[in-house]
């Protein structure tokens, strides 16, 4: 399936200043390198096994996110190399994640996974776990959390996205006040809500279905 270059130089135009990562699961390396080609340097996965393969057969200068939920076990996997992970919803995982980046002579950045969403499946935090995390994440040296991450439920009731956009916005407001970590960036939006969440206040998509099309 070929990638939407119209499409991404459009996006790309619209979002300015916001971050794109493109999300690449289930997408071949074909598929990316052509995006890259366009000048796509930021590519999110959601499984480390798929993510291990593609970032051996790719460019070094691709900045990879981790965004799917991550154990603890498999964090040795990525550490060496993962630009940021965007999942990170336990102080256990904070803390595997600190001991492999120490390992691999790193400071990996993360962003913490705040539960907005209706729907019970999806993982995070709430803000109770995210007062706790904070405040044990300032004993780790080889993490820097970067910020906040969060998926709004899927329904087409699209002031209810708004309100979970901007619940979250209002944590990463808050707790960005209070910590002392280089609370920088807000993680919301995917493709079918990202404009809602650029309104309320996201400096990163995940976009992947309006670039490689549906899989």
């Amino acid at each position: 399936m070929a990638v939407h270059a119209e499409k991404y130089e459009e996006i790309i135009h619209e979002l300015g200043d916001v971050k794109l990562v493109a999300v690449s699961k289930l997408k071949t390396v074909d598929e990316i390198k052509e995006l890259y080609s366009l000048g796509q340097r930021d590519f999110g996965e959601n499984y480390v096994q798929e993510l291990t393969e593609k970032q051996a057969a790719l460019p070094n200068d691709i900045r990879w996110h981790l965004i799917g939920h991550l154990q603890s076990n498999k964090v040795k996997y990525i550490a060496a190399f993962i630009h940021m992970i965007q999942s990170v919803d336990s102080v256990n995982l904070l803390k595997e994640i600190n001991k492999q980046a120490a390992k691999a002579g790193r400071v990996i950045d993360v962003l913490l996974q705040i539960h907005i969403a209706k729907e019970e499946t999806k993982f995070g935090l709430d803000e109770q776990e995210l007062n706790r995390l904070l405040n044990s994440a300032n004993e780790f040296r080889n993490v820097r959390v970067k910020g906040l991450m969060g998926m709004a439920s899927f329904t087409a009731e699209q002031e209810q996205v708004r309100n979970e956009f901007r619940y979250l916005k209002w944590l990463f407001d808050k707790y960005g006040q209070q910590s002392s970590q280089q609370f920088e960036i807000l993680s919301m939006g995917m493709s079918g809500d990202y404009k809602i969440a650029v309104g309320e206040g996201s400096n990163m998509v995940r976009i992947g279905s309006l670039l490689f099309g549906n899989r």
